[in-house]
């Protein structure tokens, strides 16, 4: 294998990175399924989640945790932005602006908003600002996000 042909799915390293640049993500359609297996799995067993006879349901659809919002979105951005370079998660603060429901389809816009170096092994703290918008482009959450990326490999 050479080193001279391009990683496919390799994330920018910080320097590649500016403060304002901006990313968007696929979208993708959240299913019963995702929702069953998401609260399978953290036992978040709310029953606005596991019933959807409840009284207090939201109309038009069975509502999903925000935090299967937030990993999806997180998926997507692991698997694109920040894969073999993002070397930890060290912060985030998030605001759920609206209820996601199964079927709708989410996807995000990602700002750079800060790059600092550190003083050991060229890495940065990269934060972000990651918008996470329905099919009807409304706003459903935000998040202010400082990730440890990784520099540029030494020559």
């Amino acid at each position: 294998m050479s080193d001279t042909i391009p990683l496919l799915g390799q994330g920018p390293f910080w320097q590649e990175l500016d403060r304002g640049q901006r990313f968007r993500t696929f979208r993708r359609t959240i299913s019963e399924a995702d929702l069953i297996n998401f609260i399978g799995v953290t036992g978040q067993t709310e029953v606005i989640f596991i019933d959807a006879t409840y009284s207090g349901a939201i109309k038009g659809g069975r509502p999903v945790p925000s935090a299967l919002t937030y990993s999806l979105i997180e998926g997507i951005l692991m698997q694109t932005l920040m894969q073999n370079a993002g070397l930890a998660l060290l912060e985030v603060q998030q605001w759920v602006r609206a209820p996601v429901l199964v079927g709708d389809s989410i996807h995000a816009l990602v700002e750079i908003t800060d790059i600092r170096p550190t003083s050991k092994s060229g890495r940065a703290v990269v934060s972000s600002r990651v918008t996470v918008l329905n099919q009807e482009q409304v706003t459903v959450l935000e998040y202010d996000i400082k990730r440890l990326v990784a520099g540029r490999p030494a020559a």
